[in-house]
């Protein structure tokens, strides 16, 4: 596993919370205005409630994390391809899957799956830490790419098997998983703090129920939300290759 971490001197270390933007996404940022206005009514719109929740969505420029080629579809509540055979989900997706795990800005929060980076970034907004695995170089390359553009430091980046979690940062206050499990990983609840939250989608390959777990004790106190389609978790305690 390799990690990096987004910080002022490239380190690896945790970095610290700033979202000060890039200057050279200016003038796309005007063009775009509209839209994004347009993006938050219809959060709002489909029972979006979380004020928190809102606001990150709202800081949070989608059309960097998207292809230049459909960027002007970047503020559509729409799934969108980013490459590597993956796609970004629908905003009112991210936000009603952040929404459940009830961040209060304070908590140490890890992520497997970074993917576009997008939901990486409304972590920040949400959390005071964020500890992304993702185990596709490619994406994660872009992904970094995309979190330093927009200004965003308090995230530490891993490439690996996110089934391991990364231990050297835990416990966590709360865990999201991006990807579907048969179970919770048997690391993963090892690295969840006592009453933290875990949030993943759990059932077969191609069919769960979006699962939101309270950790007390040796035990996860259940409860399911939804049902939901995510490709499959994979790793050595995910589904095989």
């Amino acid at each position: 596993m390799v990690a990096r971490t987004l910080g002022d001197d490239g380190g690896e270390r945790p970095g610290r919370r700033d979202h000060s933007g890039s200057a050279d996404e200016g003038t796309v940022e005007h063009d775009l205005h509209g839209p994004r206005g347009r993006l938050m009514e219809t959060l709002r719109e489909r029972g979006i409630t979380d004020l928190a929740v809102l606001r990150a969505v709202d800081l949070t420029p989608r059309h960097a994390f998207v292809p230049s080629a459909i960027q002007h579809r970047a503020y559509e509540d729409a799934a969108l391809p980013i490459g590597s055979g993956q796609t970004i989900s629908q905003p009112s997706v991210h936000a009603r899957y952040l929404s459940e795990l009830r961040l209060t800005g304070h908590e140490r929060v890890l992520e497997i799956g970074t993917g576009s980076g997008y939901q990486t970034v409304l972590l920040s907004h949400l959390a005071a830490q964020v500890f992304s695995i993702e185990r596709v170089r490619e994406l994660l390359d872009r992904a970094r790419d995309a979190i330093r553009r927009v200004g965003a430091r308090n995230i530490s980046l891993l490439l690996g098997d996110g089934t391991f979690g990364w231990r050297e940062y835990a416990p966590y206050d709360a865990i999201l998983v991006s990807a579907g499990a048969q179970d919770v990983p048997r690391p993963l609840f090892e690295q969840l703090a006592e009453g933290g939250r875990i949030l993943i989608p759990l059932g077969t390959r191609d069919d769960q129920i979006l699962t939101v777990a309270t950790r007390r004790g040796d035990t996860l106190v259940r409860r399911d939300i939804t049902p939901v389609r995510f490709v499959p978790l994979l790793g050595t305690y995910g589904w095989g290759e």
